[in-house]
């Protein structure tokens, strides 16, 4: 479903991805994690075009990421991505923020819009808040009328950059346990996170970064098992503890 081959980018003169390779199936869950400022947010932007990137090649479903004849607008429709401050318009209500992206980029009707945010909307158990604006809502559930946006758009991969870090703690859970459902019924994702209970429970596999650059890309019972470099070693020892 995605495919890195070589993936290097720049700001400048400084390097913030070095050589990135790795491939996501068809139903993987895929946990990215590292220390701060490792380019674990900017590698899965480059999956849906929202970070550039200079060298190598990136696939999605088949789809050239960048390349002079991809629709990026059309891609970045068919690639859900989550981020940590939710970015929900704010001046509309819970309906609107579901059905704009739906109207403008996938031409439905605004009935059929509504039907399918409302699906998800329920699916994320906050149909009665509907006609609320996301300043009415907690953290949490904004974060949660966030992935039903994502997913109201039929996305074939999920991106989820820090999707709880922004959370008070006691709202975590109630996002982590819909991801943890989606992931259940088979959607493709890539998680950039530090809460290593979800990888524990959900990942096929987890990448490891640093500097920039994958240092291990590995099954998640091999990396919390005895994870290879000293490097991740350290970084599980600290989080976990």
């Amino acid at each position: 479903m995605i495919e890195m081959d070589n993936v290097s980018k720049w700001y400048g003169s400084f390097q913030v991805l070095t050589d990135c390779t790795t491939q996501v199936a068809k139903g993987d869950v895929v946990v990215v994690c590292g220390p701060s400022g490792s380019g674990k947010s900017t590698l899965i932007k480059t999956v849906n075009g929202l970070e550039p990137f200079q060298k190598g090649r990136i696939t999605v479903d088949g789809i050239a990421v960048g390349a002079p004849g991809t629709n990026m607008s059309r891609l970045r429709s068919r690639i859900g991505m989550v981020f940590q401050n939710f970015e929900l318009f704010p001046h509309l209500s819970i309906r609107q923020n579901l059905t704009l992206g739906q109207v403008k980029v996938l031409g439905r009707s605004e009935e059929e819009a509504t039907e399918r945010g409302l699906k998800y909307l329920d699916r994320v158990g906050l149909l009665a808040h509907q006609e609320k604006f996301p300043g009415q809502l907690s953290g949490g559930q904004q974060q949660r009328v966030a992935i039903a946006r994502a997913l109201s758009m039929d996305p074939v991969a999920m991106l989820f950059d820090e999707p709880t870090s922004a959370l008070d703690p006691e709202m975590i859970n109630e996002v982590l346990d819909v991801m943890v459902g989606l992931a259940q019924e088979g959607m493709t994702m890539m998680v950039v996170t530090h809460e290593m209970g979800f990888a524990k429970k959900v990942a096929n596999r987890v990448i490891f970064m640093d500097k920039g650059a994958i240092v291990e890309d590995s099954a998640k019972d091999a990396f919390f098992g005895g994870a290879q470099s000293e490097r991740a070693r350290d970084f599980l020892a600290k989080i976990i503890h």
